[in-house]
């Protein structure tokens, strides 16, 4: 997917980006800002084409069978795009007509989605007036409509409060429960240790690593140890002994060190001596999901 830039240059927002989504999965692309996550979706479902290769879901070409895909997938996007001055039942009563859904059903389908995200007290309040979660749940509401295949979740819980993303957490592992696809991107590492099922990291446009949450963990080698002492001055010795070894880090009455495997940090322990070094206990931390976005895309700051 490229785009022509004011020199003449050629600026590509995807490139050899090749990734397959199983059905009945919750798969979670993650990347920086500007990697090219939204121009992914956008390429899913239809509104942009690819100037290179191919797109295919469920079979179909997006950009040729618009009409026909789109009855398959919703999409939650960033911005939640509602009607502020109606109330919830009102937006979904318009998206039921808009999207074709058979006046007999709107009343017990919109009833019921209203129910599954929490909103049934509040549905004749207008949108306007909900806090930034209880929009989100409402467009998810709104996506559901259609009891799509395929839902495309972007950023679906940006600048929502803990309770209302531990709904939308919910949520979403019941859609994959009733056999729906979840396809989903954030920025939100903890979100995406909690609900994928596997994960594609691209950067500048491409994939740089790709796998299950904890198979993404164990590719990163250096696990963390924080040696705790007694005293600040203790921690000050057994940082100068260790040197440059296992790259330490002194907090205080804490050393932090790196050490490849439970084996090295073991050895490492039985290295001190209790009384006479002032050690009193250790925490043992091994990578996160943030530890491994870091490491393959580094900690430069993206514009």
């Amino acid at each position: 997917m490229s785009y022509p830039r004011k020199n003449r240059e050629r600026f590509y927002a995807l490139e050899q980006l090749s990734i397959e989504v199983n059905q009945g999965e919750v798969f979670c692309l993650l990347g920086p800002n500007g990697s090219g996550k939204t121009t992914t979706i956008n390429l899913i479902n239809g509104l942009s084409r690819p100037t290179r290769g191919d797109v295919r879901v469920f079979g179909l070409d997006p950009a040729k069978e618009m009409r026909t895909v789109r009855r398959k997938l919703s999409v939650v996007p960033q911005e939640t795009a509602l009607y502020n001055d109606l109330t919830a039942k009102e937006n979904l009563l318009f998206h039921a007509q808009y999207y074709g859904i058979e006046k007999r059903m709107w009343t017990s389908q919109i009833g019921k989605l209203l129910e599954l995200v929490g909103l049934s007290e509040r549905q004749n309040d207008r949108v306007g007036t909900y806090s930034g979660g209880m929009q989100r749940r409402l467009a998810l509401a709104r996506a559901l409509l259609t009891s799509p295949d395929l839902i495309l979740l972007d950023e679906p819980t940006l600048g929502v409060d803990v309770q209302s993303r531990n709904s939308i957490w919910t949520r979403i592992r019941e859609l994959t429960g009733e056999g729906k696809t979840v396809f989903l991107t954030t920025n939100y590492m903890e979100e995406a240790d909690s609900l994928a099922d596997r994960i594609v990291i691209i950067d500048r446009g491409s994939v740089v690593a790709s796998g299950s949450p904890q198979q993404l963990k164990e590719r990163i080698t250096d696990n963390a140890m924080a040696l705790i002492f007694e005293r600040e001055n203790d921690a000050r010795t057994a940082f100068a002994r260790l040197g440059g070894e296992c790259s330490p880090v002194l907090e205080a009455n804490k050393v932090l060190v790196k050490v490849a495997d439970k084996k090295t940090a073991l050895r490492m322990l039985k290295s001190f001596d209790a009384e006479n070094d002032g050690l009193i206990s250790f925490e043992w931390k091994e990578p996160t999901l943030n530890d491994v976005f870091l490491h393959f895309t580094g900690r430069q700051l993206r514009n």
